[in-house]
């Protein structure tokens, strides 16, 4: 099985957990061992299913503003917590393809495997949602059909990602491409750098 391959099966099995309970809140004990690759894969899809539906609750036209608020600042927490686990899944491929042998030629990717897979997961819960809504019966027949339009595509986009993903990492093994990994700058989330937290005029 290829790594993509196996991204896709956790990233799915885990939005279709997700959705037995369809709660943000809900706690469910990781079924990989702990700190494995597939331990990190089922948290990064876990994270990003909980996120999704917190940005769908926050869109209600009727919601409390106090409650908006408050799910804004959980989602800005989310997606820390989501860049963090991008950065510790590169880690891991650091680790893996450290003894390389990297040709003199070799190039560099626009983005790390990490970040392509990060992708990969967002694509698992756009694929099962839209199924959700070509499987609707309260829809138009107008509505299924450009979901269903839609639906070809995204499942074309993952695997047209998975094969870049697997060839990707092919290149990295055989000393192709190399790697490399930048650490956030996020600017907003920390208060020596954010104006508004450090109180500048």
């Amino acid at each position: 099985m290829s790594f993509s391959e196996v991204c896709n099966k956790i990233f799915w099995d885990t939005t279709t957990l997700y959705h037995k309970y369809d709660d943000v809140d809900a706690v469910v004990e990781n079924p990989y061992e702990e700190r494995t690759i597939n331990y990190f894969l089922f948290l990064k899809n876990w994270i990003d299913a909980v996120q999704w539906h917190l940005e769908d609750i926050i869109r209600n036209p009727e919601i409390d503003p106090v409650e908006a608020l408050a799910i804004k600042r959980r989602i800005d927490r989310s997606n820390q917590e989501r860049t963090d686990l991008v950065e510790l899944i590169d880690s891991y491929f650091l680790d893996q393809y450290k003894d390389v042998a990297v040709a003199d030629n070799a190039t560099i990717n626009t983005e790390s495997p990490a970040w392509a897979i990060d992708r990969l997961s967002i694509l698992a819960l756009k694929i099962y949602h839209m199924q959700q809504e070509v499987d609707r019966t309260d829809a138009a027949a107008e509505h299924i059909e450009a979901c269903s339009t839609k639906l070809r595509v995204l499942l074309q986009q993952r695997e047209d990602l998975s094969i870049a993903i697997d060839q990707l990492l092919t290149d990295i093994a055989e000393g192709r491409k190399y790697m490399k990994v930048y650490k956030q700058m996020k600017m907003y989330n920390d208060p020596n750098l954010n104006p508004v937290l450090y109180g500048k005029k």
